[in-house]
């Protein structure tokens, strides 16, 4: 739940469609950039005074900020046409793109479900079938919904016998959800509709009749986007009813920051409810009884000492993931009529390797574990018993693994940076595998290489990454070179296969993406090194990382570009600031730039287990002390910086990247350019049009490419 939480306008407002023509231009224009307004506000933290002269930007629908959004549209946009490269990367990557990509398919009743979306569809369509043989049927294609593909499938469940589906639509990138309800066999919808959801899913009762979601209380008009979101509650929606008369299952009015999710377990007889606080990854688990009518709600882990994520029942036996006592996560068995710790038994013990997930499927427990950063799976049998390691197709990620504790069969999905992804079928009863769809993109893996180095962080930790590019590169220390990275939230990040990163590898450069502190990929005390106090760590990981490749002949500081997205935006940020001389580009997307009021906006308050509050006298220095916008200097040089974000960006507001880029802008002394992309109807990235996608990923590489003076033939 908590990576559901993480991490991804009206039209005419910020358009620039006549900024998009004429692309191929001889020559860049100087740049001149638009005039922003300041103004004296100061603010007290703690008895000290910190300024902030660009507070007008954090209201995004007043006609000044709409009117300093489309100024500087015109003059980004203005600039990026004229990069001679930028028409021939958008058709490579519009051609890359066209190729068809499957989600891992599931079964409920007698209908397996997938989504697949055909190469340009702005949207993946779901599909179903009633046997891997015949032939898919459309059940839902979002690209139906709207003329720009800017409504997308957010989220899906099926009842246990296949005949209705609750599924959830996002509109122009937002977090919010409405629910609907349709039936399978005649692909009608029902009347009900479920608005204001947010950070959950649906879960059907075993019968069918109704499902538990979570939402929050409608926002005001001028506040649905940046207002703050607390009191989540748990619901039960009876089908054909009303939301009005939607029966409230539980809600803590004494606990604002609380969210609750509610799943039904296989069986039918309990709803677990996790109850998360923000984005911490510890939790709460709370269970109702549904065969008891009456039943009250019961705390079975309410210390908030680890986290705890449930498997699925046995009985009276609930089997949990947790890193509770075991920092890379073990398997474990409570009893819940007897749910004391000293009867906990242990089912899986902890390992070396990070445990990232756990399903049971055919009575086995198929574990799915993180070593140095790349997928392994483990089966065990129900009470732990190691049975074998699935031989996976090599060095990649994996996803899926889903199932019930009847089924002779699962799906799962892999992919490195090389491989797009394929979807494998394994048949339990005979440990075969086979290939259920793979994805043919026109190019040859065999012309790439990746390899994992580690390297020194700046106290000695040792520090994982993978460097990915063509076969036969010179290590002269003039290659482009673009580094990657995340570090936070508990958010690991494994080898993945992308178009973007592919066609920056043709143009001849070299991709690296290191493992920083504050990831998930080495388990809690991973994570936890890389937050709140210790939040520094994360960018003396990212700048050892860069120095390590400079000094190992990758690249130079001329040809070295850092990108990254919302916990990356920040990363990116805080390194070009602290060392704006050891990087040429800087690509901060959707960040987190203003450390001092990210708490005021939406669900930013859910930060402050990783980032810590600025309330805190302790913590604020830290965050003052990076913060990327509090920490841009007058007169020093930058690097050419082109800032992205999304006028319906609900979850990082687009607040952060305006309020930077004003002051980056007057901040810059030297001749590299300064300049901020706000895309229209797009949010944190969720849900994004392919379309949107193609184009922004152009403007990237041109910009790229045109600051590091690359020549890129295809």
């Amino acid at each position: 739940m908590r990576r559901i939480i993480l991490f991804h306008l009206a039209v005419g407002i910020f358009a620039c469609t006549a900024c998009r023509t004429n692309r191929e231009k001889p020559t860049v224009k100087p740049l001149e950039y638009p005039f922003t307004r300041t103004v004296e506000h100061f603010d007290d933290y703690n008895g000290v005074k910190v300024a902030d002269p660009y507070r007008w930007l954090e209201d995004d629908n007043s006609p000044e900020t709409k009117a300093w959004v489309e100024r500087e549209n015109k003059v980004t946009f203005g600039y990026l046409e004229t990069i001679p490269e930028r028409s021939k990367i958008k058709e490579r990557l519009t051609k890359l793109w066209n190729y068809e990509r499957y989600g891992v398919p599931f079964k409920e009743g007698r209908r397996y479900f997938f989504t697949k979306n055909d190469g340009l569809q702005n949207q993946a369509v779901l599909y179903t079938m009633r046997s891997l043989d015949e032939p898919p049927r459309v059940l839902l294609d979002p690209n139906k919904l709207s003329a720009d593909g800017t409504i997308a499938l957010s989220g899906y469940t099926i009842t246990d016998d296949g005949q209705l589906m609750a599924y959830g639509l996002s509109s122009a990138g937002s977090d919010w959800q409405e629910w609907k309800v349709r039936d399978i066999e005649s692909g009608r919808d029902l009347p009900d509709t479920i608005k204001w959801v947010k950070s959950s899913s649906a879960s059907w009762t075993k019968d069918g009749k109704g499902f538990f979601y979570s939402r929050y209380d409608a926002p005001s008009a001028t506040n649905t986007f940046k207002g703050v979101n607390y009191y989540h509650k748990l619901y039960f929606h009876r089908l054909g009813e009303d939301q009005e008369q939607d029966v409230l299952v539980y809600d803590r009015p004494d606990q604002k920051e609380w969210g609750f999710f509610g799943a039904v377990t296989d069986d039918g007889r309990y709803l677990i409810i996790t109850v998360w606080h923000g984005t911490d990854t510890r939790n709460r688990v709370f269970y109702k009884d549904l065969q008891s009518p009456g039943a009250k709600v019961v705390e079975l882990l309410n210390d908030f000492d680890a986290d705890y994520t449930f498997i699925d029942n046995v009985g009276e036996t609930f089997f949990f993931r947790t890193d509770q006592n075991a920092a890379h996560g073990r398997v474990i068995a409570i009893k819940r009529t007897d749910p004391a710790r000293s009867n906990w038994r242990d089912i899986i013990p902890e390992t070396a390797d990070r445990l990232e997930g756990v399903n049971l499927v055919y009575d086995q427990l198929l574990a799915v574990y993180l070593h140095d950063a790349h997928s392994l799976v483990r089966f065990h049998s129900r009470d732990g018993k190691w049975l074998k390691d699935l031989a996976l197709p090599g060095i990649g990620s994996v996803g899926g693994f889903g199932g019930k504790r009847t089924d002779t069969e699962t799906f799962y999905t892999f992919t490195s940076f090389t491989v797009p992804g394929t979807v494998y079928r394994v048949d339990l009863q005979s440990n075969a595998q086979s290939v259920f769809r793979s994805s043919k993109v026109d190019f040859n893996p065999a012309d790439y290489e990746t390899k994992q180095v580690f390297y020194k962080s700046k106290d000695g930790t040792r520090v994982p990454m993978f460097i990915t590019h063509k076969k036969g590169i010179v290590l002269n220390g003039a290659n482009p070179t673009l580094l990657y990275g995340y570090g936070g939230f508990d958010i690991s990040l494994t080898p993945a296969f992308s178009v973007g990163s592919l066609v920056w590898m043709e143009m001849g450069g070299v991709f690296a993406e290191p493992n920083l502190r504050g990831g998930g990929e080495y388990g809690r005390d991973w994570h936890l090194a890389g937050t709140k106090l210790q939040k520094q760590n994360v960018f003396d990981d990212f700048i050892a990382a860069a120095q390590w490749l400079i000094a190992n002949k990758y690249t130079n500081p001329k040809k070295l570009a850092i990108s990254g997205g919302s916990n990356g935006g920040l990363l990116v940020g805080a390194c070009m600031t602290q060392r704006p001389d050891l990087f040429a580009v800087a690509l901060p997307a959707v960040g987190v730039m203003d450390m001092l009021r990210f708490n005021k906006f939406t669900r930013g308050w859910a930060w402050t287990s990783d980032y810590g509050s600025p309330e805190d006298p302790q913590e604020f220095k830290a965050l003052y002390a990076y913060s990327p916008l509090h920490n841009l200097k007058p007169g020093a040089r930058y690097p050419a910086t082109l800032v992205t974000t999304g006028d319906h960006d609900d979850r990082v507001v687009p607040a952060h990247s305006f309020k930077f880029a004003a002051r980056l802008q007057t901040c810059q002394a030297g001749p590299a350019p300064t300049l901020i992309r706000i895309e229209t109807k797009a949010g944190h990235g969720a849900g994004k049009p392919t379309a949107k996608i193609i184009e922004e990923a152009a403007d990237k590489w041109a910009f790229v490419v045109h600051e590091l003076g690359m020549k890129p033939t295809f």
